[in-house]
């Protein structure tokens, strides 16, 4: 018999191969509406998922958040993607370094994450503007989150670039993406636009297809306008407590832990009834709560918040006994470095804080809190964790105090800060006409007539947004504030320049808020009298900071007492491999920090919450090299110009108490403890 043919290597190798690859076509994430659950590769399904925004983590600590996350007994990672991160003019878009989303998609799956992406258009996240480019705003009449064409046809341009980038990252496709959120919390919007949501649905299904589990999350208020048939149901809302220390004793020696161990009854009976009102959204399918919160922001000038460990963990476990699947936002919080800070209007203009530690389970450095360990061991009961330690926290470093150098103030950089020179006007322009979406413009005006008594200097409508730092011939006068503070008095003679820095301090970002201008939007009144013929700046304040400074361009006489807003700056060796640190600035008022050129972000000492700045490892240089520090301040500086690294944050330092979710009538009544959506 003639012997067999010998088979070639392809041959051998192909059965394995199959083996090997994906099977793209048998994985599946699907809703079980018969039983009440999700099914995964056809398998009943939970996720208990953490939210975690790589725009507010440094690319090079995303691994170790997402491991941290992954360690702590969660199966799946939510996070957001702004817009205004990712297509900074029209037509021009960025996925490069920290705004590569797709690497940061990749590390999830090297953490063994599953993924839920929420894309918006709109995503709140109190980042600023809710994700919205601020560049729709040149179109001042645009209706945002609606259907005007003006707002779709820009949102149709932005996705028709992104989701056909995701569509490999789809779990059938091979990838690790389960579901998608179309919009965010439309319901709390004030348009309830059905015909704008059909539009964001048809767009998503015609770019990614039919296989992918779309779905919309809204609070208990918002379902009748956020939700849409064809698109799954969601809910969000968080314990009622925010901390164990909140609650008083009550009067007839009732005790604070009774009170307590009612309020957790509460909160178990609110959530039972918001389930319940779901089920009239989604009548099958499973319970889902897409924001159960773990903390909660803060404002400027308002008390740091935290939310109890009892109360979190207590809800979580309710919500698991219920078989609902559960997304914790937020697990880690981050920063909001640079400028990107959101703000809310709750009867005044809201600014958010840089730091958005959240009072997460990791905190803004990264560590795990004892907040992490009780959550992990609730977890631990209803699915398996991963064996092994979770990683200490990070090193921390001290270093100072350091006594800081003036630089200068800002008008003597102005030729640096606004090259291309001024844009003139008769009436002042908003950041929005003069193309500056962050930061800082500076409007000058010359006084036509002799003001010789302190006279009523004003801008009509709340017309300054957001901050408004006033000098007459360089000489510093004093604030203006949206909704704060509304008028100063001046003097000056004819010919006298007037300069005003206006500050942008992130565009409003929650609920129905409306096109949010930045700039002056009324001309100010002088006495009796309306200033025009203004000059416009435009400032490149990061650029100077970045590329002008370290190469010494600027050597200038400096005033011998500032005045107004001035730039400050040391260079310090770290010797050794330095850690983790705080930036503590005792004395300072108000401004913004560079470190190495990077926009670490804005201080506000002088109102708190926040005292000091989280400054990774990452962006300082160690061993000996020096790293330069840039301060502009914008008001005072104290007369010891110095500032210090801390081994620990200070986020709670103001006049007033720590901020607690109580159950008083003037925020919740007796029966709805649990704070519901808000972001």
């Amino acid at each position: 018999m003639a012997p067999k043919k010998p088979l070639c290597l392809p041959a051998l190798l192909l059965p394995l191969l199959t083996l090997l690859l994906p099977q793209a076509g048998t994985r599946s994430f699907v809703v079980d509406r018969e039983n009440d659950r999700f099914l995964l590769d056809g398998a009943p399904f939970r996720y208990v998922s953490g939210s975690l925004h790589y725009f507010r983590v440094p690319r090079v600590l995303w691994a170790d958040r997402l491991f941290k996350m992954r360690m702590s007994g969660l199966n799946t990672v939510q996070f957001y993607v702004p817009w205004n991160y990712h297509e900074p003019e029209p037509g021009v878009y960025n996925f490069n370094g920290s705004r590569d989303l797709f690497a940061f998609l990749n590390e999830a799956s090297v953490a063994n994450l599953l993924v839920i992406l929420r894309p918006g258009p709109y995503i709140c996240a109190e980042w600023d503007m809710g994700g919205l480019p601020a560049w729709l705003l040149q179109k001042p009449d645009i209706h945002l989150r609606t259907s005007d064409p003006d707002f779709l046809a820009a949102v149709d341009s932005w996705f028709k670039v992104l989701l056909p980038r995701l569509y490999p990252w789809l779990y059938h496709n091979g990838g690790n993406i389960i579901s998608i959120q179309v919009e965010n919390e439309y319901g709390s919007y004030r348009a309830c636009d059905f015909g704008y949501m059909r539009h964001l649905a048809g767009l998503f299904r015609a770019l990614l297809g039919d296989r992918i589990l779309l779905f919309t999350t809204d609070g208990p208020e918002g379902l009748k306008c956020g939700s849409l048939q064809g698109l799954y149901t969601t809910v969000d809302f968080g314990p009622g407590l925010l901390s164990e220390g909140g609650v008083e004793s009550g009067e007839g020696g009732i005790s604070s832990m009774f009170i307590f161990h009612l309020c957790l009854l509460l909160a178990a009976d609110n959530m039972t009834k918001i389930f319940a009102l779901l089920r009239k959204y989604e009548p099958r399918g499973p319970l889902v709560n897409s924001e159960y919160y773990t903390g909660w922001l803060d404002y400027w000038g308002q008390n740091h918040s935290t939310r109890s460990i009892s109360a979190v963990t207590t809800g979580l476990e309710n919500m698991l006994r219920l078989g609902a699947s559960v997304n914790m936002y937020m697990f880690h919080g981050g920063t909001n470095f640079g400028y990107w800070n959101g703000a809310d209007e709750k009867g005044r203009f809201l600014p958010i804080t840089t730091s958005y530690d959240y009072d997460a389970p990791i905190s803004e450095a990264g560590d795990p809190t004892p907040k992490l360990f009780a959550l992990r061991n609730v977890i631990s009961e209803f699915q398996e964790i991963p064996l092994g330690p979770l990683p200490p926290p990070s090193p921390k470093m001290m270093l100072g105090p350091l006594t800081l150098h003036l630089d200068g103030d800002l008008l003597a950089f102005l030729d640096f800060l606004c090259p291309q020179g001024p844009i003139r006007s008769i009436l002042p322009l908003s950041f929005e006409a003069v193309k500056q979406d962050r930061g800082f413009v500076l409007y000058r005006t010359y006084l036509t007539y002799t003001v010789s008594e302190p006279t009523q200097f004003w801008v009509p409508n709340n017309g300054v947004h957001d901050r408004a730092y006033v000098m007459v011939d360089g000489v510093f006068q004093g604030v203006l504030e949206r909704n704060m503070k509304h008028q100063l008095f001046l003097m000056g003679t004819v010919g006298a320049k007037l300069d005003i820095l206006l500050e942008n301090m992130g565009r409003l970002s929650f609920g129905s808020n409306s096109s949010d201008f930045k700039g002056l939007l009324e001309p100010p009144i002088l006495g009796q009298r309306v200033l025009t013929q203004w000059l416009m700046f435009p400032l490149k304040v990061d650029k100077l900071v970045k590329w002008w400074f370290p190469l010494q361009l600027m050597k200038r006489s400096h005033p011998q007492v500032p005045s107004g807003p001035t730039f400050y700056s040391t260079t310090f060796p770290i010797l050794g491999e330095g850690g983790d640190t705080f930036l503590f600035l005792p004395g300072w008022t108000k401004g913004q920090v560079w470190i190495n050129g990077f926009n670490l972000g804005r201080y506000w000492t002088k109102r708190g919450p926040q005292e000091t700045l989280y400054v990774p490892r990452p962006l300082l240089f160690s061993r000996g090299a020096l790293n330069k520090i840039t301060l502009l301040e914008l008001e005072n500086v104290p007369p010891q110009p110095q500032i210090q690294f801390l081994d620990r944050p200070i986020l709670n330092s103001t006049l007033h108490k720590t901020y607690i979710y109580s159950l008083s009538p003037d925020t919740q009544s007796a029966s709805e403890p649990m704070e519901l959506s808000g972001h």
